[in-house]
């Protein structure tokens, strides 16, 4: 398995606050991994953290295709910011994807679009695993990032509370209850 990020015992801080705890991650080449949770779990500041945009403790290292994006190719000739939210979503990874980058760092592309934007989105997502791309996936939409990632990972207060393929915790009675929303009720 050839890793294109390992993140081995992440802190982070905001002052005093520690906001991840020892997290640790891996992804590998061409493979999506999501990692999700509820709001202010901590899966942005990690990412952000990963980025380089915050001070941390711990290690890691680590031209628009038409086909990928068939409703960019209508839109063309119109202005960026004439877009819709989704649409500028799309030209975003797009021109992530012009520098041939070897991992894709997405977070929540779901955040604030239309069910219809976010099928598409999540389409997309899944799509870029035929190029090769490996994807590290923040989303707080369990359903949809399970369904596209290879590997997934539960964050919850700044922990990382589990984690295995993403077919798996799918199919965990804590994460349907807890993040799916498909609770069973009890005979």
């Amino acid at each position: 398995m050839s890793l294109i990020l390992e993140v081995d015992d992440l802190h982070v801080r905001y002052g005093k606050v520690e906001a991840v705890h020892g997290a640790s991650l891996k992804v590998a080449a061409g493979k999506i991994v999501t990692v999700i949770g509820p709001n202010g779990a901590g899966k942005s500041t990690m990412l952000n953290a990963i980025m380089g945009a915050l001070p941390v403790s711990g290690s890691s290292n680590g031209a628009v295709r038409y086909g990928l994006f068939p409703r960019l190719k209508e839109r063309a000739k119109q202005d960026a910011g004439t877009l819709s939210g989704g649409e500028r979503q799309m030209l975003a990874v797009g021109r992530a994807l012009m520098a041939k980058p070897q991992l894709l760092m997405l977070d929540e592309p779901s955040l604030g679009l239309a069910p219809l934007i976010v099928k598409e989105i999540f389409h997309i997502i899944h799509n870029l695993r035929e190029t090769g791309v490996a994807t590290l996936l923040i989303e707080q939409n369990a359903r949809a990032a399970l369904q596209v990632a290879d590997y997934a990972y539960v964050i919850e207060t700044g922990d990382m509370a589990m984690e295995g393929p993403a077919a798996e915790l799918a199919s965990n009675p804590k994460v349907i209850e807890t993040y799916l929303g498909l609770a069973k009720k009890a005979a």
